[in-house]
């Protein structure tokens, strides 16, 4: 009997502590038992294998679970990817975080975005799995994710791509994955299809995990040299200012309104608070002081991840570019 081919595949790499929480398992199974009605579901498990096992046993039938190579990148995410890569079945692939949760309506809508795009980046926003309301450093990134709609488009924790794409695999010693699978799928000729429109709900971090990514996520920056740059920016702007209070105000009203004009755009007002772009200045604040304690772990060879360093965010379309060109020569 012939297998038929799979349309969609939901790729979720996946590293949790052998002390995690027996709750966030049960949703996570719940979360899949949906999810393999819709596509064919891998779990890639970089866990220890007695934390994989209980993972296993926990899960659908449905979802093949295999042990991530931590061999083949230094990034666990991408070490993931890159081991379900020779797996892989259908054409179109979701990658997502294992906080992300989509529904039937926003994996047809990313299916049908696939068909013409090679790469689909959706918007995220944050929803707590009993409905109770946000806690506070959830709102606070929300701020972040506002201002990113207010001057381009998010980076969210899950992206969809095509595999004709991602075969080639991608770098994973880097710390800004999904900006470089973004970038090598355009490097590779691929289109890519920023939907502002596509909300797809993530769970939010505890709070200890908010804290611990406050510097790496502004290491990120280094890979976007003009938001680097305006970054830098704010806390010398900001000493500026404090000798007249007044401009302080103005910066943080300006900015506040910025992020009014992300939560309006496509949308978005009618997912995110109204109060949601109030937190915008706090994270900007944060990360005038982020940005300058990143800039300190970069002059000390990267920034932490794990038992090492990152040095490089993510490499810029250009480099890519040249990669693939003398991938190809080398291939004649």
């Amino acid at each position: 009997m012939t297998v038929p081919t799979p349309v969609l595949e939901y790729l979720l790499p996946l590293k949790w502590s052998d002390d995690a929480d027996p709750a966030e398992l049960a949703e996570l199974a719940e979360y899949l038992g949906r999810v393999v009605t819709h596509a064919r579901v891998t779990l890639v498990d970089g866990s220890s294998p007695e934390a994989r096992a209980r993972h296993e046993a926990a899960l659908p039938d449905e979802v093949n679970v295999i042990p991530a190579d931590p061999e083949l990148a230094r990034n666990g995410k991408v070490a993931g990817v890159l081991t379900a890569i020779p797996t892989l079945r259908a054409e179109k692939v979701i990658i997502a975080d294992d906080d992300v949760r989509y529904t039937a309506t926003t994996l047809t809508r990313m299916s049908e975005a696939l068909d013409d795009h090679a790469i689909v980046r959706p918007q995220n926003h944050f929803v707590t799995a009993d409905g109770s309301p946000l806690p506070w450093h959830a709102r606070w990134d929300t701020g972040r994710t506002l201002l990113n709609r207010a001057f381009g488009s998010d980076y969210p924790g899950t992206l969809g791509v095509r595999l004709e794409y991602l075969a080639g695999g991608y770098d994973g010693d880097l710390l800004f994955e999904n900006l470089e699978l973004i970038r090598t799928v355009l490097a590779r000729g691929g289109r890519e299809l920023a939907a502002d429109d596509l909300f797809v709900v993530r769970r939010p971090p505890s709070t200890r995990g908010f804290l611990g990514q406050r510097v790496r996520q502004a290491y990120d920056s280094f890979a976007q040299p003009t938001r680097l740059a305006a970054e830098l920016a704010i806390l010398p702007a900001a000493l500026l200012a404090s000798r007249r209070p007044v401009w302080l105000l103005i910066g943080f009203a300006g900015t506040a309104a910025a992020a009014e004009v992300g939560r309006r755009r496509s949308g978005g007002d009618r997912i995110f608070d109204r109060t949601a772009a109030l937190w915008a200045p706090l994270w900007v604040t944060e990360r005038g002081l982020c940005i300058w304690l990143a800039l300190i772990e970069r002059a000390r060879g990267g920034v932490r991840y794990r038992d090492s360093r990152l040095l490089t965010a993510a490499h810029s379309l250009r480099a890519l570019k040249s990669r693939e060109e003398n991938r190809s020569l080398t291939h004649v």
